[in-house]
């Protein structure tokens, strides 16, 4: 690698995707365009999205509630659009795939069907400080079910001095629950080092003790290889809006391995729009769900928000997630080169990185332990047009996307911190 300007450019040239950045909408200040590296907060908005949208409006405007039905595109088969690609992106099959509500509440659902406290077995093993999608669907659901949320969490933190999760930790500790072990549920990436879990040893790891294993992906889904089935996972949740790029307050989803699709013992909350569909407007008593993952769904679904995220879908199906994956991991080994070269000018260090150096733990995210002028930096940044994130006490967190962030921008991006560092 080499740190300059004239090498991002070309690093830039030589990419095989860089035409699909002309697919989204860059922010601009005063005709110039910005810097966003928060993609793993809300993803940028595809060029085609208001289109998708407005063909879901006129297709209201001209037929009504028969839109379900009627038109070049029923709303009543949107759904079909969405699974393949997703299915592709975690790796599972179509019928497994289900979009649906929004994580926390897909999450609780999960727990209803997952989570089944028994005898002495109903211990949850999670994160220490999970993002708070988490952290209050435990302590709440746990509540409602007359469960003490200190006693039945097994809540795993990195060890003093370090700030990454160690696997052995995980798996040790899941190992010594053993048969007083219900759940482990995890993030697949951790929302503030942008540390990547090793899903499949975990998944293992508790069928072997006898429990059940999920994962929320709010921070994996469309940034990371995911390989759900093969792994055998039981079930998984995510968000939408942020490498997935469906918009604020997107649709999400939720996996779940076909081995429970027609397990008629598995429980669940149900709602209308989960029951199979050749009898669904009979609306006879009693429930029948669809024999897939999507007998899970409750409610009639948004096409509008269905179209927003199809428009982002079918840019990922076109560039390859594979291909997608390996520019993102060069993207992030090229920031981690420049952000050391800063390091290596000073006397002492100025800024730690807290991400996982090895290329499958982490994804796009690079965090940044700022040591000096942690907070002068960010504002600085965001005064230069580079769009970061703080998190408290003191971290910087910034990712480059492989679908519409460049190698210069890297550069740019890295130039820009040296410069507010040594004031040059």
């Amino acid at each position: 690698m080499d740190n300059s300007l004239a090498y991002a450019q070309q690093l830039d040239r030589d990419d095989q995707l860089r035409e699909f950045r002309q697919q989204f909408i860059i922010p601009e200040e005063n005709g110039v365009e910005q810097i966003y590296f928060l993609g793993n907060s809300l993803g940028l908005q595809p060029r085609r999205t208001a289109g998708y949208i407005d063909q879901v409006l006129k297709q209201w405007a001209r037929y009504g509630v028969e839109s379900f039905f009627l038109g070049d595109d029923p709303w009543m088969h949107y759904h079909d659009h969405l699974v393949a690609p997703l299915a592709n992106i975690v790796g599972a099959k179509p019928a497994e795939i289900v979009v649906m509500n929004q994580l926390t509440v897909n999450l609780h659902l999960m727990m209803v069907s997952f989570y089944h406290p028994a005898g002495k077995r109903r211990k949850i093993i999670c994160e220490a400080k999970a993002f708070p999608s988490d952290q209050y669907m435990f302590e709440t659901h746990l509540k409602h079910l007359g469960l003490d949320p200190a006693v039945v969490l097994i809540e795993i933190a990195p060890r003093e001095g370090e700030h990454t999760i160690r696997l052995d930790d995980i798996l040790h500790t899941i190992a010594a629950t053993g048969e007083e072990l219900a759940l482990v549920l995890w993030g697949g990436l951790n929302y503030y080092t942008g540390q990547v879990f090793d899903m499949a040893a975990i998944t293992h790891a508790a069928h072997k003790a006898g429990a059940k294993c999920g994962f929320d992906l709010a921070h994996a889904a469309g940034n990371v290889a995911l390989h759900l089935h093969n792994w055998n996972v039981d079930f998984a949740c995510w968000c939408s809006y942020k490498y997935l790029n469906a918009g604020p307050g997107a649709i999400g989803a939720a996996y779940i391995h076909e081995r429970y699709h027609t397990d008629p013992g598995i429980q669940r909350l149900a709602g209308w729009w989960g029951y199979e569909k050749e009898t669904r407007f009979a609306m006879q008593k009693g429930f029948r769900p669809i024999a897939s993952a999507e007998g899970w769904q409750l409610s009639t679904p948004s096409p509008i928000l269905y179209a927003a995220h199809r428009a982002s879908l079918e840019i990922f199906a076109a560039a390859g997630f594979d291909r997608l994956r390996e520019k993102g991991r060069l993207l992030s080994a090229y920031m981690l080169y420049l952000l050391d070269e800063i390091n290596a000018r000073a006397s002492s260090p100025i800024l730690e990185i807290i991400t996982p150096r090895i290329d499958h733990e982490r994804g796009c995210q690079v965090s940044m332990l700022m040591h000096q002028k942690g907070r002068e930096v960010f504002d600085a940044l965001g005064k230069a047009g580079i769009f970061a994130d703080w998190r408290e006490p003191n971290v910087i967190r910034v990712a480059a996307v492989p679908l519409y962030n460049r190698f210069e921008e890297v550069w740019r991006f890295a130039d820009s911190v040296r410069r507010i560092i040594f004031a040059v």
